[in-house]
């Protein structure tokens, strides 16, 4: 499901004149108005709201679009080009992969600018009032992965499946498509970890990478897991009406919706804003926004955007109340550095 957010006039025009042009301006005699288009991570979603909502207060004369559609669909719509038809961010719950940098230089995308806008934590969530789990990154890998340590097809059907120490619960849990990089996440974070924990796994990865990859990642397709979209209010809705279900989303969500779900521990430890941000829950990871810099000359308000963005991440300010987790120390001083000067990212340092 596709969210959008078109926010009003905001903000001002640009001083162009003979209609649009090819690269990102809106024209127009006399300053037409600008827009500006953000696509992307659902997990950023209500964040880069955030921002636009207030900037459109500040600034009468420029609108802003927000639409949610997963972080992989979002680089490919924002690397499909340059121009006023293709988006200027694009919002994202992991970093940039080196496929997508080379899709958006093939494109006349050349100045991808990465901007850290903060932490969050990719949660495990059930129902209020449900039976508590508190599981490892292994036995969510045990229980997801569609052959487990590459000893064949999965037939774990309960928590105690996987561990003997766990309740009898059924396993199902609800998660992001492909598209979404809260996906990559789970992969990253949970998957990858909990299959590395076998030593032999590690040996695979040497002698065959694209089987160890296949092993460590694939997730099972037999029910246990269900791909529940990009909607993750809607997850939320379909765990607390399922008590023994599990979903997989951001912390914000989680905050939001405390009345009705509660979090899975992993490793022992809960998601809060003071383990996510010193980073001992496992699930923590950055959230980014991507700004297309070959249209900084063209949108000036694309600038002032991001610069309110900054004002916003911070601590005590709008985004954290909103659930994001504040950057701190060097990270912080970091991004809000690489707010000011919007410098593109050096393809060298790219996955």
């Amino acid at each position: 499901m596709r969210k959008w957010i078109i926010a009003l006039p905001l903000m001002a025009a640009l001083a162009a004149c003979g209609g649009e042009g090819s690269d990102g301006g809106t024209g127009g005699a006399g300053g037409a108005r600008q827009q500006l288009k953000a696509v992307g991570s659902s997990t950023v979603y209500p964040f880069t709201t955030a921002v636009a909502e207030q900037f459109q207060r500040d600034n009468p004369n420029v609108s802003v679009v927000v639409e949610s559609t997963g972080t992989g669909s979002g680089m490919k719509l924002f690397c499909d080009g340059v121009g006023q038809q293709f988006p200027d961010i694009s919002n994202a719950s992991r970093a940039i992969k080196k496929s997508e940098y080379e899709a958006c230089v093939k494109a006349g995308v050349k100045n991808v600018i990465e901007v850290p806008v903060g932490i969050d934590g990719l949660t495990l969530i059930q129902a209020k009032g449900s039976q508590p789990l508190n599981l490892t990154q292994a036995d969510v890998y045990k229980a997801l992965a569609a052959n487990p340590f590459g000893k064949g097809p999965n037939k774990a059907q309960t928590w105690r499946d996987v561990n003997p120490s766990l309740p009898p619960i059924r396993i199902r849990v609800l998660g992001p498509p492909p598209t979404s990089g809260t996906r990559d996440s789970l992969v990253e974070l949970y998957m990858e970890k909990g299959c590395a924990t076998d030593p032999a796994m590690e040996a695979l990865k040497k002698s065959n990478e694209d089987e160890h990859k296949q092993v460590c990642t694939k997730i099972r397709e037999d029910g246990a897991f269900v791909e529940a979209g990009e909607n993750d209010n809607l997850l939320v809705q379909k765990v607390t009406a399922d008590p023994g279900t599990l979903g997989v989303l951001g912390y914000s969500y989680l905050q939001e919706n405390a009345d009705a779900v509660t979090p899975v521990q992993i490793n022992g430890v809960s998601p809060n804003e003071g383990t996510i941000a010193d980073l001992s829950y496992p699930g923590a990871r950055k959230l980014y926004i991507y700004v297309k810099g070959d249209h900084l000359t063209a949108k000036p308000a694309l600038r002032d955007f991001v610069a309110a963005y900054a004002a916003a991440w911070g601590k005590g300010g709008v985004l954290e109340m909103r659930g994001l987790v504040p950057l701190v120390g060097a990270d912080a001083e970091a991004a809000n550095r690489q707010a000011r000067e919007l410098k593109p990212v050096d393809p060298a340092t790219i996955k």
